[in-house]
C-alpha cells in the first residue's frame, strides 16, 4: 500500500484520487484553493455509492474508499512521505513549473513526479530540475476513474525506471497505461481527437451536415466499434484479407478524402454559433450538470461492462 499525493482538487484530481484510493492506496489530497480540497472530498463521497452500484469500487466499500483520501494542509504535508505524485494544476506551463520546482524540492528523492498535462511537453515543465529524471506525463482521460486510458510520456531525460514504476502502477490500479515512445505535441490521444473534431467543425462550417447529424456519425456509427477496439484492428477485421488487404482496397479512397482535408475550419468564427446553437436545442445550459452525471453513469455502466468482460 503505497502513499499517494494528489496535487489540484479539480475534476481529474477527483477522479485520480478515486482511482488511487479503490486500489487500496493511501491519499492525500492537496489544492492552493482554499476550500477547494474539502469541496473535491465531499463530491468524492456524493460519487462513491454510483461507483460502487456498478461495482467499480474493487474490494473497497465506499466507506473505506472515502477513508482513504485524507486532506492535507499544506504542499509539504502532502508530499513528505510520497511514494508517486500526480500533479493536476491548470494547464499553463509557468504555473506547471513552478509547482514541479516546488515538488523537486519537497517531496522524496525516490517518488516519481507526474503530470495530468493534456498537451504540454514533459521536457518543457522539467527542464531545469535537479531531478528531472523522474519526472514523467501521465496523462489521463475525464474523467479518470471511468476511463483507464493513461498516456505516459517520457523527455529525453526521464529514466527507463520512472517509466516503469509509472506502468507498473497504472497497471495495478486498473488503469490501461501506453506509452508514447517519444514526447510529440498533444500526445497521441489528443492528436486522434484533433483529427476528428477538425474534421467535425468542417463538416458544419461547409454547410454538409448539421451537429446531430454529425454526432451521430460518432455515437451511432464509429463509437460502437471503437468502444472496444481501435482503428487499426477495425480495418484488420474490415477486410477478408486483414489489414494489407483493407489497405490495398481502401487506400486510394482514404487519400482522396483526405486531400480535401487541408484546411481547418476556424472554430470560434461563425460555425461556433452553429455548434453551439444545436447543441444548447438538444442540451439548455442550465440542464449540463444535469447532463454530465448522465455521461458519467453511462460510462460507468460501459466501465462495468467492460470489467465483466475481462
Amino acid at each position: 500500500m503505497g502513499e499517494i499525493s494528489i496535487i489540484g482538487s479539480g475534476f481529474v484530481g477527483r477522479g485520480w484520487a478515486v482511482c488511487f484510493a479503490r486500489a487500496g492506496h493511501r491519499v492525500r489530497l492537496w489544492d492552493p484553493a482554499a476550500g477547494a480540497a474539502a469541496e473535491a472530498h465531499d463530491y468524492i463521497a456524493a460519487m462513491l455509492p454510483d461507483l460502487a452500484q456498478h461495482g467499480l469500487l474493487g474490494d473497497m466499500s465506499p466507506e473505506s474508499t472515502l477513508e482513504a483520501i485524507t486532506i492535507a494542509d499544506s504542499l509539504e504535508e502532502a508530499v513528505a512521505d510520497a511514494d508517486y505524485i500526480q500533479e493536476n494544476a491548470p494547464e499553463q506551463l509557468d504555473v506547471k513549473q513552478r509547482l514541479f520546482s516546488d515538488l523537486d524540492r519537497l517531496a522524496p528523492q525516490d517518488a516519481v513526479l507526474a503530470s495530468s498535462t493534456s498537451a504540454l511537453l514533459p521536457s518543457a515543465i522539467t527542464e531545469g530540475l535537479t531531478g528531472r529524471a523522474r519526472c514523467i506525463v501521465a496523462h489521463p482521460v475525464n474523467p479518470p476513474h471511468l476511463i483507464p486510458l493513461v498516456e505516459l510520456v517520457p523527455s529525453p531525460w526521464t529514466a527507463p525506471e520512472t517509466v516503469a514504476r509509472a506502468e507498473s502502477l497504472m497497471a495495478e490500479i486498473g488503469q490501461t497505461p501506453v506509452r508514447v515512445e517519444r514526447e510529440i505535441d498533444g500526445f497521441l490521444l489528443n492528436r486522434l481527437q484533433t483529427a476528428v473534431l477538425d474534421e467535425a467543425f468542417r463538416l458544419v462550417d461547409g454547410g454538409y451536415a448539421s451537429v446531430e447529424a454529425v454526432d451521430a456519425c460518432m455515437s451511432d456509427g464509429l463509437a460502437p466499434r471503437w468502444s472496444f477496439m481501435g482503428p487499426f484492428e477495425t480495418i484488420d477485421l474490415n477486410a477478408p484479407g486483414g489489414v494489407r488487404d483493407y489497405v490495398t482496397r481502401y487506400q486510394g479512397m482514404f487519400m482522396r478524402l483526405a486531400d480535401t482535408m487541408r484546411y481547418s475550419a476556424d472554430w470560434t468564427g461563425a460555425v461556433l454559433d452553429t455548434v453551439e446553437a444545436g447543441r444548447r436545442a438538444r442540451v439548455p445550459e442550465k440542464d449540463l450538470r444535469a447532463r454530465q452525471m448522465w455521461r458519467d453513469r453511462k460510462l460507468m455502466a460501459h466501465a462495468a461492462f467492460r470489467h465483466g468482460q475481462n
